[in-house]
């Protein structure tokens, strides 16, 4: 794929949430905001060791803001827009790129998800999209975009995905709500990614992933896995005034895998 520029984010300031290293798909996003013009801020987990990691990718981007953010603190993902605010100004988008669940709630049957796991994953996994709309709205301008990334075991059952697959059916549901609100609020758009296997730190956490890897191409019309750099174009598309009229959308990139039915 050629990496050409059209200027389609020339003006355009954001923040990336969920950046663990450079295989994540929201750095794949972020290299193409960032080859398109945008101006990124990021966040990273407050230990130092992942601000290190995050700012080794982030500063050749020329990112400057670079903040701690524990998205089950409301205090920490208000400071975080703040600061934001404060270094490159009112944001045209916001990216989502967390979730978490205990390695027990992966491991174990699903039935035996225990209370306090179950609602940790939700929390992270969930509401903290909904936490960075409710504490970000305000820093971001009329016509934003906001896109999150989740994953076909929301509407399907997934052997080994568990109690994520449970949170991802939340975060779809929680994408179509925040659309209708937002819409109105400020013409905000509200959209996510539904993305096709690939190797990264959380899908380590998921057990049989490399049998998921194995069996998508000879399923899934395009006869291949995706590449992560496809999820990055795709979010461009949904981030860039090229999707102004949509919003609320679950967006397929996985090759058509999610088509197939038998």
């Amino acid at each position: 794929m050629k990496d050409i520029s059209l200027g389609l984010m020339d003006g355009k300031r954001g923040i990336i949430f969920g950046v663990a290293n450079d295989r994540s798909l929201a750095w794949h996003i972020a290299e193409r905001l960032h080859a398109e013009g945008a101006e990124l801020a990021f966040t990273h987990l407050p230990p130092p060791k992942m601000e290190r990691r995050v700012r080794l990718l982030a500063e050749p981007l020329g990112a400057t803001c670079i903040v701690p953010c524990d998205v089950t603190e409301d205090e920490q993902v208000r400071r975080a827009f703040q600061e934001a605010n404060r270094q490159i100004g009112p944001l045209d988008f916001v990216v989502h790129s967390i979730a978490y669940a205990s390695r027990a709630a992966l491991a174990n049957p699903f039935y035996k998800t225990s209370r306090a796991d179950f609602a940790q994953a939700m929390d992270i996994s969930v509401y903290s999209l909904i936490a960075l709309c409710q504490h970000g709205l305000r820093y971001l301008n009329e016509g934003a975009s906001v896109l999150t990334l989740t994953y076909l075991g929301a509407q399907k059952m997934i052997p080994g995905y568990n109690v994520m697959g449970v949170c991802k059916s939340a975060l779809e549901s929680t994408v179509r709500y925040l659309a209708g609100e937002l819409g109105r609020e400020k013409d905000i758009r509200v959209n996510a990614i539904s993305a096709g296997p690939v190797q990264t730190l959380s899908a380590a956490g998921v057990s049989d992933f490399d049998k998921i890897l194995r069996h998508y191409p000879s399923k899934a019309p395009l006869h291949r896995n995706i590449r992560a750099v496809e999820v990055g174009t795709s979010g461009l598309y949904l981030l860039s005034d090229l999707s102004s009229g949509v919003t609320g959308e679950i967006h397929y990139v996985d090759c058509g895998y999610n088509i197939v039915g038998w």
